[in-house]
């Protein structure tokens, strides 16, 4: 039962126009949430929300309480509890998605297959954590249907309390591999944290969808999950997914009711072949024809730096500088290594959060590299700036040194693979390729 705080919150929340956290972006009639951070003091910009026509603010500090302030023990769980309880009140299928790689791109085309036809609301853009999911939830229109929910995790537990607010009866984990490691002690922690989704579903007698290729995904499944739907048999029928060689673009062809289907995507490598599996299993067990999904599929335009390919006037990107981790890097260049192009550079940034695996991780990438012999390669960061010489690779310790490199000695009629994780910054570099 949600406290007499929470329902008198939620009383305000229905009258008005929506939650906001952020007093700069405010707009008329919305409830301001004075969020606490590392580096603010949230109830510091009640008056600035109040001002620009917020019509409550959630405070948890008295020495900002105005007539139009509502004093609470903590913003951030009453933000949640408001989540929660807004999440039950709805009473609609939630379907939740995580993972180490492509929950986001999978997230966006399940989205877009789902949207065929019921009306569906998803996270925007990467609102995937405490603050993001709970926003997420209180920003559906009141005729919602579903709601696809990315979850995202930095340490062990926070999969679990995102479903605690969410409470999914449907689940995805895409993979797990060694991303954030620092804040997950080991991969074993990575595990754990990920799988934590499969123990709600348990617990709830929900349905997990499954990778059943990834052996670490299917241990678990058998070990903790009561219902459970692989990727190549979601409605008794089988789906098989094979990659079409193709030029740039990662074009498919998938076999399902005894007909073919081609499929051509507007993503860049193999890799989102299981993003794409993913997708069309879910499509299907939810009962949309094979006709809309993959009209889904194919008018999906990736955005966000994440398997962008951009074709300008001097060369053609692909822009993958949202995240980074080893797992998604070795992909990146084994696809690109087998693009057919004339003229291929490959330019790599330093992945963070690593902890100490992050020179090991390092190498198996200028490993991986050594085995492609990629025509040129620049590679960003400290990191890989101290380990690159034995390779012989040029090296620029960050991203500003890039650029002048870049001003000096433009690149003309190449194909670029632009990956690293997103502190680098290598989105800066666009505009000069």
């Amino acid at each position: 039962m949600p406290n007499m705080k929470t329902e008198q919150i939620y009383e305000l929340y229905r009258k008005s126009k929506g939650i906001n956290t952020d007093s700069r972006t405010i707009k008329p009639g919305e409830i301001f949430f004075a969020l606490w951070g590392e580096k603010y003091n949230g109830n510091i910009y009640t008056e600035e929300a109040l001002g620009k026509g917020a019509s409550w603010a959630i405070i948890d500090d008295p020495l900002y309480e105005t007539d139009s302030t509502l004093l609470v023990d903590d913003c951030l769980f009453e933000l949640q509890a408001l989540a929660a309880h807004h999440r039950k009140i709805l009473n609609i299928p939630v379907l939740a998605i995580t993972g180490t790689n492509g929950k986001t791109t999978t997230k966006e085309l399940i989205a877009a297959i789902l949207s065929k036809k019921k009306k569906i609301h998803y996270t925007r853009g990467n609102l995937n954590n405490h603050i993001g999911v709970p926003l997420t939830i209180l920003s559906a229109p009141d005729d919602v249907e579903m709601m696809v929910i990315e979850m995202g995790a930095s340490h062990i537990g926070e999969i679990r309390s995102l479903c605690l607010i969410a409470r999914p009866d449907f689940g995805i984990i895409t993979n797990i591999g060694t991303a954030h490691i620092e804040g997950f002690g080991s991969f074993e922690g990575v595990v754990k944290a990920k799988t934590e989704l499969y123990e709600h579903l348990r617990k709830v007698n929900g349905v997990a969808l499954y990778n059943e290729q990834n052996p670490i995904l299917t241990e678990k499944i058998f070990k903790v999950v009561n219902r459970a739907v692989p990727f190549s048999d979601p409605t008794g029928i089988e789906l098989v997914l094979e990659i079409i060689i193709s030029d740039l673009f990662l074009k498919l062809k998938a076999t399902y009711q005894h007909k073919s289907y081609e499929i051509n995507t507007n993503l860049f490598g193999a890799y989102n072949h299981e993003n794409i599996k993913a997708a069309i299993a879910t499509g299907l067990f939810f009962d949309i024809p094979m006709e809309d999904i993959v009209k889904a599929i194919e008018d999906y335009q990736p955005e966000n730096n994440r398997s962008q390919v951009l074709k300008k006037a001097t060369n053609t990107l692909i822009c993958d500088s949202y995240n980074a981790n080893p797992s998604s890097m070795i992909t990146a260049i084994q696809s690109f290594a087998g693009m057919v192009s004339e003229h291929k550079l490959i330019i790599l940034g330093d992945m963070l959060e690593l902890g100490d695996k992050t020179e090991a991780e390092h190498l198996k990438v200028l490993q991986e590299l050594e085995s492609v012999k990629p025509e040129l390669v620049y590679l960003v960061g400290p990191v890989f700036s101290g380990l690159s010489d034995k390779y012989g690779y040029k090296s620029f310790s960050d991203t500003e040194k890039l650029i002048d490199h870049l001003n000096k000695k433009p690149v003309k009629d190449f194909t670029v693979l632009i990956k690293g994780s997103r502190g680098i910054g290598l989105e800066k570099i666009y505009p000069l390729l």
